[in-house]
């Protein structure tokens, strides 16, 4: 009588279904790439700006009106989208020649540092605000 319940419990086991196997775990979430957030550096601007960078002024017309240097182009951040084929004429078509972008906080300049460095600009530099160049 052992013998039958021993054969009958293995049977059993053989003809049931095995354990599902453990779902896999799931890739970790697809980071987004990283895009180093612009960082002023008006130190470095300050010299570039010596050594003849081209320097343009991202605020709006009538802030440039009030002050700014005397060296800047005012290409508003507005429009900078539309007009950045201006910079290579201020470049010269070179787009290794050091380039400084100020505005009246760094935040305008920092999105135009970026838009430059898209459009292959190799050497810009977010100088923060006019205050800070001076």
């Amino acid at each position: 009588m052992l013998r039958i319940a021993v054969l009958l419990t293995l049977s059993l086991a053989a003809c049931s279904k095995p354990d599902a196997p453990a779902p896999a775990s799931s890739p970790p979430p697809a980071s987004s790439p990283t895009t180093a957030k612009p960082t002023k550096d008006p130190e470095a601007a300050r010299k570039l700006v010596a050594e003849g960078a081209v320097v343009i002024d991202v605020r709006t017309p009538d802030e440039f009106a009030e002050d700014h240097l005397t060296q800047a182009t005012n290409i508003p951040i507005e429009d900078f989208a539309q007009r950045i084929t201006e910079v290579d004429k201020l470049t010269g078509g070179d787009k290794t020649k050091p380039l400084v972008v100020y505005c009246a906080s760094g935040n305008r300049s920092g999105k135009a540092q970026q838009q430059l460095e898209a459009a292959g600009y190799a050497r810009v530099v977010n100088g923060g605000s006019l205050d800070d160049l001076r």
